[in-house]
């Protein structure tokens, strides 16, 4: 088994905040025994409607800035893997990135991921503050399995969880700030689903809650199965992940074997890796 703790939370504008609360949580989740902490996307800060991409760059910090810093610290004093999200800064003036950490229990940044599919849709127009990454993360090996890096609006997109499951991943983690909207919650539900039960991968998705978000974030193991769906409410909560359904899922359910690459060819093959 492998136990996870989800982070539900509500970033506020204030940075320093956010990252009290994260090494709280991160403490606690030690306490609980879990193997990693999954935090949502834009665990760094909320940037509201009105926030100027100016201002939301100044926001942002490097790879190497004192939020990831702290992080960092906090993980290897725990001694637990991180899922973490920053706001980077890019090379481009009033531009960052949306970027996913895998911080492991001793401290080291160990991956990075900067979310390729931008939020242009539903009235949001996210290339107005950000810029979209330009590789795949490549999957690497933890305690919790071997992990395949997405962000939130990249659900929406069934080639890039192929993708990576075809890569290796047995455990695909989206961060992500879901906003609220007509069949908002029915669509975020569908999606993780989806992407567990067509890849036979488990799915784990912590979500930002309150302010313009819905919460549920949730945990699917690979035949599909919701084993954890938190609602609405702000809380750190645990649940174990059973590896082994990953292969016996995958014998009894051959979806990977049964693709016919032979009339519509085998994805990937100029796939860009970070």
């Amino acid at each position: 088994m492998a136990r996870v703790a989800l982070a539900q939370i509500t970033s506020s504008t204030e940075k320093t905040a956010n990252l009290r609360l994260a090494k709280e949580l991160i403490s606690d989740a030690e306490g609980k025994g879990a193997q990693l902490i999954a935090f949502p996307e834009f665990l760094m800060a909320f940037s509201p409607g009105t926030q100027s991409a100016e201002d939301l760059a100044e926001v942002a910090e490097a790879l190497d800035g004192p939020f990831t810093t702290s992080i960092r610290q906090a993980s290897r004093t725990a001694g637990i893997n991180t899922l973490a999200t920053i706001y980077e800064k890019s090379d481009v003036p009033g531009r960052v990135y949306d970027t996913a950490l895998w911080i492991d229990a001793s401290g080291q940044l160990s991956a990075v991921y900067r979310k390729l599919h931008l939020y242009d849709a539903l009235g949001f127009k996210e290339s107005d503050k950000f810029l979209a990454g330009k590789a795949l993360a490549q999957p690497f090996k933890s305690a919790t399995g071997t992990i395949g890096m997405m962000i939130c609006y990249d659900l929406r997109f069934p080639e890039l969880s192929r993708l990576l499951t075809l890569m290796g991943a047995e455990v695909l983690v989206a961060p992500s700030g879901w906003v609220a909207g007509d069949m908002k919650v029915d669509h975020w539900q569908t999606m993780v689903r989806a992407r567990a039960l067509e890849n036979g991968s488990y799915v784990v998705a912590p979500d930002q809650v309150g302010n313009i978000y819905i919460g549920h974030s949730m945990v699917v193991d690979p035949f599909g199965r919701v084993v954890m769906d938190m609602g609405e409410r702000q809380s750190l909560e645990i649940v174990d992940l059973d590896l082994t359904k990953i292969g016996e899922i995958r014998e009894k359910l051959p979806l990977l074997e049964n693709r016919r690459v032979d009339i519509y060819g085998e994805p990937g093959a100029r796939t860009k890796l970070g």
